[in-house]
C-alpha cells in the first residue's frame, strides 16, 4: 500500500528542544540556591518531570505546562532555591511558542510530496502558536491534549489515524526523539524514521535520517519497490 501521509514530531524535529532555556534556568536555580552540582539540577528535574509525565493519561492526564510547573516547584524545594517559580516556568513557555526552527523545516513543509500531520507531546494552544509564529501550513495537528496522552503510549498515534482516516501502513512518522518517536510509532505498526541530525550512534533495527528533507527519498524508495 503506498505512503500517503508524514506524521511528524515537532519539538527536536521541526523547531528546536528548550534545552538553553533549561540551561538557563538551572543556572539560576544554582545561583539561588544550595547546589554543590548543577548536573544535579537537571537529573532531580527530568527525572521528577518524567515521573509525572509517564503516569498522566486518561482521567489523570494533565497538560506540559501543568507538569512543568509542578516539577520546577518541586526542584525549587530539593535546592532550596529562592527563584520565583511563575517566573522560570514563563521563561520556557516563551521558548515553547516562538522556538528557534530548525534550517531544513520550511523547505520540509513547502515541497513534501505527501500531507505533513503534526504529531505532539505539547499542549495544543502553544504549538498552535509556534506553528502560527512560523508561517508552517501543516495538513493538520493532533496533540496529547486531543489524546489525554503522551507518546510513547499508543493513544496519541491511534488518535491521529482516526483524525486524519488513514492506516498505520500508509503513513510514515519522523521524529527526534527514539523512546517516544520510534518506539510510540512502531508500537502501533507505524513506519519510523528516526531523525538523528546530531550524528548519534544508530541502534540496531532503527531507520535513521539525518535531515527532514531525505525522508523524500525514503519514500520514493519505498514507493518505487511496489511499483
Amino acid at each position: 500500500m503506498p505512503i500517503k501521509a508524514f506524521f511528524v514530531d515537532f519539538y527536536g524535529t521541526i523547531v528546536h528542544e528548550d534545552g538553553a532555556v533549561i540551561e538557563k534556568i538551572t543556572k539560576i536555580i544554582c545561583d539561588t540556591g544550595r547546589v554543590e552540582n548543577p548536573g544535579d539540577v537537571d537529573s532531580f528535574w527530568w527525572k521528577d518531570f518524567q515521573s509525572m509525565f509517564l503516569n498522566s493519561y486518561g482521567d489523570t492526564f494533565e497538560t506540559q505546562r501543568a507538569l512543568e510547573e509542578k516539577s520546577l516547584v518541586h526542584t525549587l524545594e530539593r535546592f532550596g532555591s529562592s527563584a520565583d517559580a511563575s517566573e522560570l516556568s514563563g521563561m520556557m513557555f516563551a521558548h515553547w511558542v516562538a522556538p528557534p526552527i530548525f534550517e531544513d523545516s520550511k523547505e520540509f513543509f513547502e515541497k513534501s510530496p505527501l500531507p505533513v500531520y503534526v504529531v505532539s507531546n505539547i499542549d495544543t494552544a502553544d504549538i498552535l502558536q509556534a506553528i502560527a509564529f512560523h508561517g508552517l501550513k501543516p495538513a493538520g495537528v493532533i496533540t496529547s491534549e486531543d489524546a489525554r496522552s503522551y507518546k510513547p503510549r499508543k493513544e496519541l498515534f491511534e488518535q491521529a489515524l482516526q483524525k486524519f482516516g488513514l492506516k498505520q501502513d500508509e503513513v510514515v512518522h519522523i521524529g527526534d526523539s527514539l523512546s517516544s518517536d520510534v518506539k510510540g510509532a512502531t508500537a502501533v505498526g507505524i513506519r519510523a524514521l528516526w531523525l538523528n541530525r546530531f550524528g548519534k550512534n544508530v541502534p540496531e533495527g532503527v531507520e535513521s535520517i539525518t535531515g527532514l528533507m531525505d525522508s523524500f527519498a525514503v519514500i520514493g524508495q519505498c514507493e518505487g519497490g511496489r511499483k
